[in-house]
């Protein structure tokens, strides 16, 4: 989601081995408990399960319109905590989740998550890994062939889904566990999108022919045979950067288990080029009919977008849905 929260920036600190840092926690208490026991949860975090004695700085990070970031410097590294005043901790709890999920499959380096949990007067926060970010966005083959190999390595027996719902920016995204990809996408995805459509806007014309797309959406999976892969889901120029080694970094991830082809959904402010893709393919071999399936994998995010900010963007999803309308001729 372009305006999505960036999260990590530059920096000349090295951040310690993660070795000296304890699992990613969730409260198990109620928010009013938590409150109870501290004023400032993020500080009694750092300063006793993060192993520091004392913090030396804190400073904030731009680039984010959702949430709120700082740097959090410590004798014991350097930590990045992102709070939102107005939301409770579910929306990062499904963040952590989805870094915690992409972390396990050893592919792609991404930000580990090390603590959710309420504000004492309201809203959540989240205590991450502080990444040093390199100056460019990275090697785009190298790019390409780690992200497949997380698409190969994250596996899903449950489905297509995931274990909690989260958000696509702001937009909640619904992941209930489903056994065939095409009826998750339809009505998880495009569905979802095109009913809040018509509740903010009223618009009954591209919610229309959008129910009669997704009625027919079978048409684009006719003898592909799709498996369940970890996907990032919001993957960006935004969510793109490179370690100081060079290495790629996402981050800000909308996770849940998918068909492959759904994480080029955002190509189209993403930067992807020929060196991505044929490295991405080497691993994750290119399916017949790729591209006819392209642009209903652009669609849930032009939907998406105008859905959180506004007409800017519905010509181009009402162009993707009427170009398949009249090729399936409808």
């Amino acid at each position: 989601m372009v305006a999505a929260q960036v999260g990590l920036i530059s920096s000349g600190y090295r951040f310690p081995s993660l070795s000296r840092f304890p699992s990613l926690s969730f409260p198990k208490t109620k928010p009013f408990v938590m409150a109870a026991l501290s004023e400032d949860p993020i500080r009694e975090w750092i300063l006793s399960e993060g192993k520091a004695t004392q913090i030396t700085r804190i400073s904030p990070v731009g680039g984010g319109c959702i949430n709120r970031a700082n740097r959090y410097d410590t004798d014991a590294g350097s930590f990045f905590v992102k709070t939102n005043r107005s939301i409770g901790p579910s929306m990062f709890e499904g963040e952590a989740l989805g870094l915690g999920a992409m972390y396990e499959t050893k592919s792609i380096r991404v930000p580990r998550p090390f603590k959710v949990g309420p504000l004492p007067t309201g809203g959540s926060y989240i205590i991450m890994e502080f990444i040093e970010f390199g100056r460019s966005r990275g090697d785009q083959s190298v790019l390409g062939r780690k992200l497949a190999e997380m698409h190969k390595a994250g596996k899903s027996k449950k489905g297509f889904g995931f274990d909690v719902d989260n958000t696509i920016g702001s937009t909640p995204q619904i992941n209930t566990w489903t056994s065939d990809w095409v009826e998750f996408y339809a009505e998880h995805r495009l569905g979802y999108q095109l009913k809040l459509a018509l509740d903010q806007y009223g618009d009954s014309l591209i919610y229309e022919k959008g129910e009669k797309l997704k009625k027919n959406l079978w048409r684009l999976f006719e003898n592909v045979e799709i498996e369940p892969c970890l996907l990032h889901g919001d993957l960006w120029s935004g969510n793109i950067s490179s370690d100081k080694d060079g290495e790629p970094v996402i981050l800000d991830p909308a996770c849940y288990y998918g068909h492959n082809e759904a994480e080029f959904g955002m190509s189209w402010c993403a930067g992807f080029g020929g060196a991505f893709y044929n490295a991405y393919f080497e691993v994750m071999p290119k399916q017949e009919g790729l591209e006819k399936r392209r642009e209903v994998y652009l669609l849930y995010h032009y939907l998406n977008h105008y859905n959180l900010f506004g007409s800017g963007y519905r010509s181009s999803a009402m162009s993707i849905i009427d170009d398949y309308l009249r090729t399936f001729n409808l």
